[in-house]
């Protein structure tokens, strides 16, 4: 009787955890602080979209999860690029058209550098493919800054960038770990 019991108030404890792990009411960062997606978020410039981001790549081998971050990086980086052009034909501000064109510069470099970073990746140079993915954030950076003056960029293009930056930051830390651990 008393292990029935016990079976059964622990199978329902164990179920009302499951729950609470399982349908996010605790951060995926909370149910696993010592994971890797842990160690690698907690570094980067914007931890919560790090974890978002790491909880769907499906591995935490780290040269996995680089390749995961470089990829979604890639698409970002080429779909920012293909929305510039776009923004810059509808603009009406000289100066919004130009800063737009030159985006269109910055997100072919990006895109090349993230390229050039899972080319390094891939043949183990750790060094190599951080070098390149901090040239694709200066690239977005470098977007971003110039629409720092009037007039502003209306569009969703910022965010974009952000993303692309965020992104960045996660492949910076993922290498450094690789360098360290190679």
């Amino acid at each position: 009787m008393v292990s029935s019991t016990f079976l059964a108030v622990s199978s329902l404890l164990a179920f009302v955890l499951s729950l609470f792990f399982f349908n996010g009411v605790v951060p995926m960062h909370a149910s696993f602080p010592n994971s890797v997606p842990s160690t690698i978020c907690k570094k980067t410039k914007n931890p919560s979209f790090c974890f978002n981001i790491l909880k769907s790549a499906g591995t935490t081998d780290l040269k996995g999860l680089a390749t995961f971050a470089l990829n979604l990086a890639h698409n970002k980086a080429t779909k920012t690029r293909a929305l510039a052009p776009s923004l810059a034909s509808k603009a009406t501000d000289r100066k919004l058209k130009e800063r737009y064109a030159t985006c269109v510069k910055h997100y072919d470099n990006a895109a090349a550098d993230i390229k050039d970073a899972k080319y390094n990746l891939g043949k183990g140079d750790y060094n190599g493919a951080n070098i390149q993915a901090s040239g694709a954030m200066t690239e977005a950076g470098d977007c971003l800054d110039n629409f720092t003056l009037l007039p502003k960029n209306p569009s969703v293009l910022s965010n974009n960038e952000k993303v692309v930056e965020d992104m960045c930051s996660i492949i910076l830390i993922i290498s450094n770990l690789l360098l360290v651990r190679s």
